[in-house]
């Protein structure tokens, strides 16, 4: 009943992507219009949405107390490029992909797919849990996971700017993060009609988010989809070893047991739909990228139910 029910609560999101993917398919949507979604996203909806939550639902004493949480995302993400790393040499993984596939393995698609997935299947007082692993996510993407790929790249020798990865970790949904948190912290509440602004253009986030990935899957061919060793280490990584690494973490913290279902869900996610952006950047393989999330996003439709199961009999 659990699977099931847990089925039901994602197939909004399922079929978002489905209309996505076929307004793609008909040329109403192109890949200029994937790109405008994700800028209404990351520019406007996701940081109008975290003031908006953060100061409706949070005061002061209830964020120092979840702070210590950080420790977790930022552990587990670590421990799970240490693995990568490791598979990465036994694997033997081309020069040209090993980055790529760290990164891939080790981090998740946080908040284009994680946001909606944590609110259909827990509701709003999830979102600072949620946005909790995302910093960790976030930050670790674009200094571990980033330098990893730009050294796949032709060049090999491909560094980001420290001023770029700063810009990037500092982006508007942790900027709208860290202004709610300085409101909260000194006391000063907005006027109703902001917060009811905020409200509406973060509502946004979830439509936009699953269109934008119906239109990014659609750019991946079937053809090019081929069964190999990257694809089942990835899929391991990402639905099995970064989830128990978690939960290995979390096992004996005296932490909300919420905040410990949503930090699995986080690492039980797909692969980061802007690593086939950043490989295409740094000219590494784009389309392996591409090709790993798109099976990964397909493959987290059974696999988020099951972690649901295991939440209902053994937490």
């Amino acid at each position: 009943m659990i699977f099931f029910n847990t089925v039901e609560s994602i197939l909004s999101i399922v079929l978002l992507i489905v209309i996505g993917y076929i307004c793609t398919a008909k040329g109403w949507f192109d890949e200029k219009t994937g790109k405008l979604f994700s800028r209404l996203i990351t520019g406007i909806a996701l940081p109008a949405y975290m003031i908006w939550n953060l100061m409706s639902t949070f005061s002061k004493e209830l964020l120092m107390h979840l702070a210590s949480g950080l420790v977790v995302p930022f552990t587990s993400i670590i421990v799970c490029f240490v693995v990568g790393y490791v598979v990465s040499k036994l694997l033997h993984i081309a020069p040209g992909r090993q980055g790529t596939f760290r990164s891939m393995f080790s981090l998740s698609n946080s908040i284009f797919i994680g946001l909606p997935v944590n609110l259909a299947l827990f509701g709003e007082q999830s979102m600072p849990f949620v946005l909790l692993y995302y910093i960790a996510n976030t930050t670790l993407f674009w200094t571990v996971g980033v330098n990893g790929i730009s050294n796949d790249g032709m060049s090999g020798q491909g560094k980001v700017p420290v001023a770029q990865v700063l810009k990037n970790i500092f982006s508007p949904p942790l900027l709208g993060f860290i202004a709610a948190i300085v409101l909260i912290v000194i006391g000063i509440s907005l006027p109703h009609f902001i917060l009811d602004t905020c409200k509406y253009l973060g509502n946004l986030t979830t439509p936009l988010s699953m269109l934008f990935i119906g239109i990014a899957m659609y750019g991946v061919k079937l053809k090019n989809i081929k069964f190999s060793k990257d694809m089942v280490a990835i899929i391991l990584g990402r639905f099995i070893v970064a989830p128990l690494i978690v939960i290995g973490i979390t096992y004996a913290m005296p932490l909300p047991l919420l905040m410990k279902k949503v930090f699995v869900i986080q690492a039980a996610l797909p692969v980061m739909t802007l690593t086939a952006v950043i490989a295409k950047a740094y000219q590494a393989d784009a389309e392996y990228a591409a090709v790993m999330t798109t099976v990964t996003t397909i493959a987290a439709i059974i696999t988020i139910p099951v972690y649901m199961l295991i939440f209902e009999y053994c937490f």
